[in-house]
């Protein structure tokens, strides 16, 4: 059993588990979910369990967060992934989501990290946060914007023009 880290009216959101290797490929493979974030990482299960063993698992133990699984509490799907990431490459801790298309444009992003914030607020000591998308990326931005984060700046990296919101929070 995984830990649940919060609930919300529809989703579940706990730690990933190695049984959730499958639900991880399904979500991390497809082209229409990688085109904004320029991740090729997942080409098989094999991949999925990595990810799962030696980036999540890995981070929930030394930092004690992590992307988490996203779950509909309606069927107990695994549909994809929210949470901190503490970003080595840019020094910072970001949030971020990633979700099979079909749930696309039903609130679910924006249910999923409000959770993520209002468990940040009540139990993690993280007071400065940031989020990136590419910048044609729209709907993550309005994500961004409806959590109250605001456009700190917007630079290239590996062939993408990104850019970073942030927000302070009070914890």
């Amino acid at each position: 059993m995984s830990k649940v880290i919060t609930t919300t009216e529809r989703l579940i959101i706990r730690e990933f588990n190695l049984t959730d290797t499958q639900a991880v490929f399904d979500f991390n493979s497809l082209e229409a979910v990688n085109r904004y974030t320029g991740d090729r990482c997942c080409t098989s299960l094999q991949d999925s369990e990595n990810i799962i063993r030696n980036v999540w698992l890995h981070e929930y133990e030394k930092f004690g967060f992590g992307r988490w699984a996203v779950e509909l509490k309606e069927t107990g799907q695994v549909i994809g992934f929210c949470g901190f990431k503490n970003d080595s490459r840019i020094k910072l801790v970001d949030i971020g989501y990633r979700f099979l298309p079909e749930h696309w444009g039903k609130g679910i992003a924006t249910e999923a990290m409000q959770g993520c914030m209002e468990y940040a607020k009540t139990h993690m000591s993280l007071s400065y946060i940031v989020a990136e998308a590419v910048s044609t990326n729209q709907a993550s931005i309005n994500v961004m914007l409806k959590l109250g984060f605001a456009f700190n700046k917007q630079y290239d990296d590996e062939g993408f023009t990104l850019s970073r919101y942030d927000i302070t929070i009070n914890c």
